[in-house]
């Protein structure tokens, strides 16, 4: 794979960045509200206004409050959390095609999340074990790329591309071996599920705090986009970036993929629709990311748990239903000149 940057549209104006985001934002928000409305038990806006504003013990409310709405904000959280998690994975390594799951961090989740499923054990420790198993890689793909000395994107990209396969060598080892009776749980989760999602306070602390670490570090990030060196000559401490870059997109795809599992497509196709339509300033890009994914991880879950109620598709497949026809075809505008 290359690693070299394509040219993307410039940086938009500040006003044109504001209606932007405020589109974005409005997107977010009707999402929200469809999310709610949409299920088993229908809801109007008139009932849904009810449910928030008066606390009364109903069937609608317990369906709307306690299953639609954690699932919702799950699904607006580790949407956001991947695609900006890819935005930084594609400015470390330098390459449009990197995703958050590149480095592996996935993959040990799994492995440790499988684990947990085939045990029979419940969600509490299917997300714990997911989480030790990102954790696991993060340090061992830090470790051995980091070597005797300091790494390079190309040796990071390299050991945790081998990193990746050699867990997607155990995964296919534990379905194997695996009980019939645990195989569709294993299957949903390596295809993103968010049916065991929750109120997620502590993915939220995440995605915040992440998201404005990443933010300070925009201009950082623009100048890194033209390679190293001349990021270096323009006053950039460049390892010290490479470094919280690594950290920054591990924690918020290891947050990720404990809520939701393997979510696939989302961190690739998002971030990099965003720079060929509103430029590449990270002052824009990052909030618009975790937007944008926010929305579309959300209207893919809607869709997944209604299109062919009452069974649920995994998430994952929509978001590559989705994604992969609207990445062609803002790819296609752009051979054209259109963005």
């Amino acid at each position: 794979m290359s690693n070299q940057q394509p040219t993307f549209k410039p940086a938009l104006q500040r006003k044109q960045a504001l209606y932007v985001l405020l589109l974005l934002s409005v997107a977010a928000m009707g999402s929200v509200a469809l999310s709610l409305l949409s299920g088993s038990i229908s809801v109007t806006f008139a009932d849904l206004w009810q449910l928030l504003s008066h606390d009364q013990p109903t069937l609608t409310r317990t369906v709307v409050m306690e299953l639609r709405l954690p699932r919702t904000l799950a699904a607006l959280i580790v949407g956001a959390e991947l695609a900006v998690a890819g935005c930084l994975m594609q400015v470390l390594l330098r390459n449009p095609l990197a995703d958050p799951y590149v480095l592996g961090v996935s993959g040990g989740a799994a492995v440790g999340a499988l684990c947990s499923i085939s045990l029979g054990l419940g969600a509490f420790w299917i997300s714990g074990s997911a989480f030790v198993g990102a954790l696991v890689n993060l340090l061992l793909v830090f470790g051995l790329a980091h070597g005797q000395g300091s790494w390079s994107p190309t040796r990071l990209l390299l050991t945790g591309v081998v990193t990746a396969s050699g867990w997607g060598a155990v995964v296919s080892f534990l379905l194997s071996i695996g009980e019939d009776s645990h195989l569709r749980g294993m299957l949903f989760w390596l295809m993103g599920d968010l049916s065991r999602a929750s109120l997620a306070g502590v993915n939220l602390t995440v995605l915040l705090i992440c998201l404005a670490l990443s933010w300070a570090l925009a201009r950082p990030l623009n100048l890194m986009l033209r390679g190293e060196l001349q990021a270096k000559a323009l006053g950039v401490s460049v390892y010290p970036i490479q470094l919280t870059l690594y950290l920054l997109a591990s924690a918020l795809t290891a947050s990720a993929v404990t809520q939701a599992g393997s979510v696939g497509f989302l961190g690739l196709v998002v971030p990099h629709i965003l720079r060929l339509s509103i430029g590449t300033d990270h002052r824009v890009l990052l909030p618009a990311a975790a937007l944008a994914g926010g929305t579309l991880l959300l209207l893919a879950d809607t869709l997944a748990r209604t299109l062919i109620a009452p069974q649920q598709l995994p998430v994952g497949v929509i978001t590559a239903f989705i994604g992969v026809p609207m990445f062609l075809w803002v790819l296609q505008k752009s051979n054209r000149g259109q963005l």
